[in-house]
This record gives structure tokens, C-alpha cells and sequence, in this order.
């Protein structure tokens, strides 16, 4: 809670001069003061909070887009299997985040790598964070687990879900989130005591780089180890399209994603009502966040349009799977550098993220990599793009507001800044791919040699809803319901056209 006013006799008494009571009129307009200006300042709390628990229950409801955009990427024999596990990665990431993670991450004061405090939320809040905070963060650790689960669907056991989600939101992302959100991180733009990493720190304002990077990367690892799904390659090793079942379901969780994406940005301003002030000129902190508001939907809607005539001139017709993702891929990009850039540099970042992303599926092509969400390529690919995008075009006056602590910091290499953030941001890259690499490999190695990865040839080429979760989504027999069978001859026997027994399909065409 910000500190209220204050207000002494001491302080009025040389106001009201030599006035009869003098002492005693100050004591009274002191405590007046002193009421409103707690009032005031609970209020200011009031607001701030308010505004952080809806952004938070924006980027939760990411978790709902996450689920249908799984949902309707996979095929429908495997559709409960890829809604519970985005199930379990919010559960299991509570509870872990609540229990290790959030001190990993903030549990300041601390050292520069890793937070020592708040383990089961023991003695919090603190003085520098509330609930709230603890609920924001939340969202965010589960959006990353949420990116991974994309990577290794269609082909992955319930128990390594299980194992990794667990994993990622207690310990992986909660220490590269310290690393550079926390106060005391060895390389955030906002580090509170010390020295700045190349006297800027890295800005990755809510999180290319800390959620992005780590889901995607942690998805391209247990996607390699595991490898391609079953058909996804045929024997000359050209690829082998595994259409998703539901391109509705990838318009809707893409739309409720967009919609989130207005809490994941805006939302990491924290607070709404403060105050810049600049050569006796002040402006409310919510311009900035209506700003970010807008560089977020202008990156994400010019990467649609970039990916919807690219694809078109690639390969020849309209497609609205490759318009969603390169849309995702828009919104992954800008978020490091939301908040410090101009909106034209957001339409630029757009641009380039869906080329990135083109590119980084025909590499994946080629190497016979097999993502079906195309979440490592997306997120860790644009996003790595966005950490970078905030090292060329971070503007001087966003990066003093956003980060006023340290005047005369540097900006972005395009802009006039130099080089030295473009530097950091490029650190930032490296150490989140050898740090994601260095705990997300060995573990996914690890599951895969205890044969606690992949499933089965059998049960993946019948399905994991069939033979793991007991029954399919959609499909089901009835007697008197046909509609669900393949098309089959009409032969007329009488009044009306019933199909021949000979027609329906076998037990194994389903």
C-alpha cells in the first residue's frame, strides 16, 4: 500500500502565523489531513488491486483459448485427452506455484539467481506484494506450461504431463522470471540495487522471453526426444498433413486468446493509477497502458494479414489455421517491448514474427520435427524475434517512463540508443535457451528411457481418448443414429431409402 501524506503541527504552525490557537488549529487540520489522505491512498490500493486481479483473470481465461485452440488442432480421437491436460496444467501448476514457485521467483529479498522466501505462501504478503500479485503470476506460470503441452500432443502419456507441468511452474520458469522480473534478479531492466546488466538490463516487459521462450523451448525438447507423430511422415520422409478436426475451435481459442492477450501486456503495468511527470507536464500511467493496449493489437493483427498473403503466395489458397497462428505468433513478438515501443514499430514486429514463423516451420519440415500446435516454433521463435525486436526499437522516452529509476539508460539500437540493450536482450536469449535446455532435456530424456513418455504404437494410432480415457468425445453408437457413419450407397427397398448392412463401415474405419 503506497504511504499516506503527512501532515505536522510543526509543519503549519509558520503558516498560520502568530493566529490566536494557533497550535491548537494546526492539530485539527492535521488531523483532517491525515484521515483523507488515508483514505486517498486506500483508495489508490483499492484500484491498483482491482485493476491487477482482472488483468490476472484475463490471462486465466487464456487458459480456456489454450484449451480450444489444442482441442481443435488435434484429431478428434484425441480431444479429451488434450482438454484434460490443460486441465492439469492449471491444477498441478497451482499447486506447485503456491508451493515453490512463487518463492523461487519472488521471494525476495534474495540473491540474484534464485528467491529464498514465501514457500507455501509463509508470511505473505510482504510489503512489496499482495494476493494479487501472487494470482498474476499464477496465470502467467500455467500460460507457459499451457505452451508446452501443445508441442507434445497426440503421442504423450498422462503421467509425464503430469511430471513436467509440475516441474516447469515450481522450478524452471519461476527461476528465469527472477531472473529478470524480480527486483533482485541479476538481470532485469528493473533490478533495485546494483548494477545493470550493460547499464540497462534486459526489458522484456511481460514476457517474450520468460514465458514464451521457456514454454517453446521446453515443448521443442520433449517434441524432439519423443519424435514425429505416427503417419506424420511418410517413408520417403515427406511430410504428411495430420489436420486438426475443429478449425472452429482454432478461430474461438484464438479470439479468447487475443481477448487475454489484453491482460497479459496491459495487466504487467501492475498498477493504473499513477502519475509521470515530465518538465512539469504529468500524465496518468493508464495512457501507457492504453498504449500497450495498442501495440499488442496492431503486432498480432499485421502478422494475421502477413501470414493470411504469404501463405496464399506460398502454397496457393487461404488458409485460416495459418492466419490464427501467425496471429498468436504477432502477439508472442510484441510482448517483450509492448510498452517501450511506438505503435508503427508494433505493425514492423508483426511483419517479421510471421515470416519467422514461416520460416521456422519449413525448417521444422525439414528436420522431420513434428509440433502439432507449432508451439515451438511460435513461441519460442517469435518470441524470441520479440526480445530482439525491443533491443532495435525500444524508444528513450517509453524506457525512462516504464523505468524510471535509472535516468540516462539505453534504448533501442534503431532508435538512437546504441547497443547495449540490443546486448542484453541477446543474453537474455542465450541463457533462457541453455537454461530451459539444461532442465527440460534431461527430464524429458529421463521419461522417455523409464518409457514414461510416448504411448504406445497401438493405443496412438486408435487414440488416446479410446484407450486412456474411455471413451471418444464426439463419436458414439446409437441404433438409431447414423449420422456419425462414413458416406455409404442408398439402395431402394421401399417407401423410403435406408442404407444396405453392407455399407457401414467396419469397427476399425471410425
Amino acid at each position: 500500500m503506497a504511504d499516506p501524506l503527512s501532515c505536522t503541527v510543526t509543519d503549519l504552525l509558520p503558516l498560520l502565523g502568530g493566529a490566536p490557537n494557533a497550535t491548537a488549529a494546526a492539530a485539527f487540520i492535521c488531523s483532517r489531513f491525515d484521515a483523507v489522505s488515508t483514505k486517498l491512498s486506500d483508495a489508490t490500493y483499492a484500484i491498483d488491486s482491482t485493476y491487477l486481479l482482472f488483468s490476472a483473470y484475463l490471462v486465466f481465461a487464456m487458459q480456456l483459448g489454450f484449451a480450444m485452440l489444442c482441442a481443435g488442432s488435434v484429431r478428434a480421437k484425441n480431444t479429451m485427452n488434450i482438454m484434460l491436460t490443460n486441465v492439469l496444467d492449471a491444477a498441478a501448476g497451482g499447486l506447485s506455484y503456491y508451493l515453490f514457485g512463487y518463492a523461487f521467483a519472488f521471494g525476495g529479498p534474495s540473491n540474484g539467481f534464485i528467491g529464498k522466501h514465501f514457500f507455501g505462501l509463509r508470511d505473505f504478503p510482504s510489503p512489496t506484494a499482495d494476493y494479487s500479485f501472487f494470482l498474476y503470476q499464477w496465470a502467467f506460470a500455467i500460460a507457459a506450461a499451457g505452451i508446452t503441452s501443445g508441442s507434445i500432443a497426440e503421442r504423450t502419456q498422462f503421467v509425464a504431463y503430469l511430471i513436467y507441468s509440475t516441474f516447469l511452474t515450481g522450478f524452471v520458469y519461476p527461476v528465469v522470471s527472477h531472473w529478470f522480473w524480480a527486483g533482485d534478479g541479476w538481470a532485469g531492466a528493473a533490478k533495485a540495487e546494483g548494477k545493470l546488466l550493460f547499464s540497462s538490463g534486459v526489458i522484456d516487459f511481460a514476457g517474450s522471453g520468460v514465458v514464451h521462450m521457456v514454454g517453446g523451448i521446453a515443448g521443442l525438447w520433449g517434441a524432439l526426444i519423443e519424435g514425429p507423430r505416427i503417419g506424420r511422415f511418410d517413408r520417403s520422409g515427406r511430410s504428411v498433413a495430420l489436420r486438426g478436426h475443429s478449425a472452429s475451435l482454432v478461430v474461438l481459442g484464438s479470439f479468447l486468446l487475443w481477448f487475454g492477450w489484453y491482460g497479459f501486456n496491459p495487466g504487467s503495468f501492475l498498477t493504473i493509477l499513477k502519475s509521470y511527470g515530465t518538465r512539469g507536464t504529468y500524465y496518468g500511467q493508464w495512457s501507457a497502458v492504453g498504449r500497450t493496449a495498442v501495440t499488442t493489437t496492431l503486432a498480432g493483427s499485421t502478422a494475421a494479414l502477413t501470414m493470411l498473403f504469404g501463405k496464399r503466395f506460398l502454397v496457393g489458397h487461404w488458409n485460416v489455421i495459418d492466419v490464427c497462428n501467425g496471429l498468436l505468433g504477432g502477439f508472442a513478438a510484441i510482448t517483450s517491448g509492448c510498452a517501450v515501443v511506438e505503435p508503427w514499430a508494433a505493425i514492423i514486429c508483426g511483419f517479421v514474427a510471421a515470416w519467422v514463423l514461416i520460416g521456422f516451420n519449413k525448417l521444422a519440415e525439414k528436420l522431420k520435427y513434428d509440433d502439432p500446435l507449432e508451439a515451438a516454433q511460435l513461441h519460442g521463435g517469435c518470441g524470441a524475434w520479440g526480445v530482439l525486436f525491443t533491443g532495435l526499437f525500444a524508444t528513450k522516452r517509453y524506457v525512462n517512463e516504464v523505468y524510471p529509476d535509472r535516468p540516462g539508460r539505453p534504448y533501442g539500437l534503431f532508435m538512437g540508443g546504441g547497443g547495449k540493450l540490443l546486448a542484453a536482450q541477446i543474453v537474455q536469449i542465450l541463457v533462457i535457451i541453455g537454461w530451459v535446455t539444461a532442465t527440460m532435456a534431461p527430464l524429458f530424456l529421463a521419461l522417455h528411457k523409464l518409457k514414461l513418455l510416448r504411448i504406445s504404437s497401438e493405443d496412438e494410432m486408435a487414440g488416446m481418448d479410446m484407450t486412456r480415457h474411455g471413451g471418444m468425445a464426439y463419436i458414439y453408437h446409437d441404433e438409431d443414429e447414423n449420422s456419425n457413419l462414413p458416406q455409404f450407397k442408398m439402395t431402394q427397398i421401399g417407401p423410403r431409402d435406408t442404407p444396405t448392412p453392407d455399407h457401414y463401415p467396419q469397427s476399425g474405419q471410425l
